[in-house]
């Protein structure tokens, strides 16, 4: 059985920055995450999609706000369970907790913190027939590594910013981008919209609305669509393509932590936010986008602010009774695990006698 202090479910970056902040109070970690490589969404679904909203950062892609979340949590050794997903909480006798995995393996610690994100996902896959056949052969539901589409005919169905955005972004990549959806009007960001009407008159979208997606051709590997257009007027549009991406979105689900007992709102972890972010179970906290309480944000922003306060106060729930003085990294510095120390330099004052 793996032991530790606390025992974060979700290694995305809420999940990956909580183990800085456990870290900075001595506090040991281990994350159990149903994905094969930490990151969540950021590594997952759009790695090379660039984040704006990160303090500090004009811009920065999810792979590496990752790769920085996983550099600067590196000092507090934590431990990874990848690949498999928390099936069960179990209370023992000491007030601790079981979390058992979908493979059997056990986790022990006395604080559970769920940092799921919005949990697992499926795509919103559009209602054709023989989709299923060219999963993996020209079918995908999400990009992780553009270069997959370099020189290639590709087609995009949908109207949201990833629809608008994987568009813009894939035309200095594909040989081909077209771009399909099913109204004239597009639900993304006006800039993203505008950019891709400029595109499609500089004939580098070939922009297709009031339309959709209707049929799949092809062998082993996808070769064709046939989109049918609203306007009955219109003929079907067959298009030689060699990948076809639809974009509907994905529908998040808590999956098994969802009969653990919890209060769950919509899908999401109800929390105390006035205090702790704990939920109804005493020890098992919730934070990031998997939890929900009034005025929430789901930014990853939030989650790191709920992070650092959410530990402050299991730190005294895992040490009963002991003192804790809060000291600001610019004072105290960074002392890691593995020996690291990083701090300030000393000014040296000298005394005038």
């Amino acid at each position: 059985m793996i032991k530790t202090d606390m025992l974060i479910i979700g290694a995305g970056p809420t999940g990956l920055f909580t183990v800085f902040e456990a870290g900075l109070l001595k506090l040991k970690t281990h994350l159990i995450d149903a994905l094969p490589q930490p990151g969540g969404q950021c590594s997952e679904i759009y790695p090379k999609k660039p984040i704006y909203d990160i303090p500090a950062f004009p811009e920065i892609l999810a792979g590496t706000l990752v790769d920085n979340l996983m550099e600067q949590i590196k000092p507090f050794e934590p431990g990874f369970t990848l690949g498999e997903r928390a099936e069960t909480l179990d209370k023992l006798e000491d007030g601790s907790f079981v979390v058992t995995t979908n493979k059997g393996t056990q986790h022990n610690a006395p604080v559970v913190v769920i940092a799921g994100g919005l949990g697992s996902f499926e795509p919103r896959k559009p209602p054709i027939g023989n989709i299923v056949n060219f999963e993996d052969t020209g079918v995908s539901y999400m990009i992780k590594d553009p270069e997959v589409y370099r020189d290639k005919k590709v087609v995009i169905s949908g109207g949201g910013d990833s629809a608008l955005d994987w568009a813009i972004f894939l035309t200095d990549v594909a040989s081909e981008v077209t771009l399909v959806h099913r109204r004239d009007e597009f639900r993304g960001a006006l800039d993203s919209v505008e950019k891709a009407a400029e595109l499609a008159k500089l004939g580098k979208i070939k922009l297709i609305t009031k339309a959709e997606v209707k049929e799949l051709h092809g062998k082993d590997n996808l070769e064709a669509v046939v989109i049918k257009h609203t306007d009955k007027d219109k003929e079907d549009t067959y298009l030689e393509v060699d990948n076809f991406i639809p974009l509907f979105g994905l529908s998040p689900k808590l999956g098994p932590i969802g009969d653990w007992g919890l209060d769950i709102h919509k899908n999401a972890i109800k929390v105390n936010n006035a205090r702790d972010y704990q939920t109804n179970i005493p020890g098992v906290y919730a934070i990031g986008d998997v939890n929900t309480y009034e005025g929430k944000l789901k930014l990853i922003l939030s989650g790191f602010h709920e992070a650092a306060v959410m530990c402050q106060f299991a730190y005294q729930q895992i040490n009963p009774g002991k003192r804790y003085v809060m000291k600001y990294t610019t004072v105290g510095g960074v002392e890691g695990f593995d020996g690291s120390k990083k701090e300030a330099k000393k000014e040296v004052v000298q005394s005038i006698a």
